[in-house]
């Protein structure tokens, strides 16, 4: 894969996707699937993303395929610690890769949200981030 913006995807995006496919959540999705938009996760954040999803019976049967390329694969470690601010432990998990893989967190979450002033990476919507990505492409055009 060429230079590509990459992303960490918490589990709410593929939820919300999965329930509005005409959504941000969803565009992001596509992004990720066409390949336009890397998707940095590790074994983690991937099994949390699967387990939930299938969890939730009108998207147990959700296609996730796509989704947790190889090449976007992060084996390194992660500071959990550095992240115990956070409330809610199984959060941490998501802030802490997008942290090591300098990718911003796209998040509905609550709590991540209304930290994200003293946060060191970026959070943002699904619906901020790409206000954010049309807006360079559209500077890029001109």
């Amino acid at each position: 894969m060429g230079e590509e913006e990459a992303v960490v995807l918490d589990t709410n995006i593929c939820v919300a996707a999965g329930f509005k496919p005409r959504s941000d959540s969803a565009r992001l999705l596509r992004a990720v699937r066409d390949g336009s938009l890397r998707h940095r996760w590790n074994e983690e954040t991937r099994r949390e993303t699967r387990y939930i999803v299938r969890k939730i019976p009108p998207l147990s049967g959700m296609d996730l395929s796509g989704l947790f390329r190889e090449e976007d694969r992060f084996d390194g470690p992660t500071d959990l610690e550095r992240f115990a601010r956070v409330p809610d432990p199984e959060d941490r998990k998501f802030l802490a890769l997008a942290a090591e893989t300098g990718a911003p967190l796209i998040s509905f979450d609550d709590h991540l949200l209304a930290g994200r002033e003293e946060s060191p990476v970026p959070i943002l919507t699904p619906g901020e981030f790409l206000r954010g990505r049309d807006e360079k492409e559209t500077e890029a055009d001109e």
